[in-house]
């Protein structure tokens, strides 16, 4: 049964935090707020708890997760960056916008795109967010909380509780979040490109 934490969104408690990295340091899948959504979050190395994620959104093997960083040096040990990613991607974070990279030997090869080789890379700049990888001291491995069947992510944590108590850790409530998507830029050696264009708006691109 999933613990329930009421989170202040942009000044959240130090000792709640502290408890939702207790719960995804033992093994724990986690809902949790980011810029552009609710997000399934759990430990990088933990192949249990990613299985479980797949299970929840039925995800097949070409699914690109997505690892949530604190901040640029950070990307660079899960990600080759060439210098115009590098630049770009410290233009655009923190903000809601999803990078494709080529990832490095520090990502598990069952978190990487199966044949790209790639992997998601986000600097969120929602304040829960940020503050429970900054404990972490990791990036945590996420993914959008979409269900099966449903056409947008979950927004309001009473209904997140009542569908998933039995199958999450921890539930964090910061309020409704309305689904506003990600901007998604595939950082390749040879090109940048806006694959979906949501939120984050990227000028130099266009």
């Amino acid at each position: 049964m999933a613990q329930y934490f009421e989170i202040h969104p942009k000044n959240p408690q130090p000792r709640l935090i502290q408890q939702a990295v207790n719960i995804l340091r033992n093994g724990g899948v986690i809902v949790y707020p980011t810029d552009a959504s609710y997000a399934l979050g759990c430990q990088i190395g933990d192949k249990a708890a990613m299985d479980q994620i797949r299970s929840l959104r039925r995800l097949d093997d070409n699914h690109n997760f997505t690892l949530l960083c604190t901040d640029l040096s950070q990307v660079s040990n899960f990600t080759k960056m060439g210098n115009e990613a590098h630049r770009l991607i410290k233009k655009l974070t923190p903000g809601p916008f999803t990078f494709l990279l080529d990832a490095t030997r520090e990502v598990p090869r069952r978190l990487q795109h199966p044949k790209k080789k790639t992997i998601g890379v986000r600097i969120t700049d929602h304040p829960v967010a940020q503050a429970l990888v900054e404990q972490l001291g990791e990036p945590l491995l996420t993914s959008t909380l979409m269900m099966p069947g449903d056409s947008e992510p979950l927004a309001d944590p009473y209904e997140i509780r009542k569908r998933l108590e039995k199958d999450l850790a921890l539930v964090i409530d910061v309020g409704v979040i309305e689904y506003q998507p990600t901007t998604v830029i595939a950082c390749g050696d040879k090109s940048i490109e806006i694959v979906r264009q949501g939120i984050g708006i990227a000028p130099m691109l266009e």
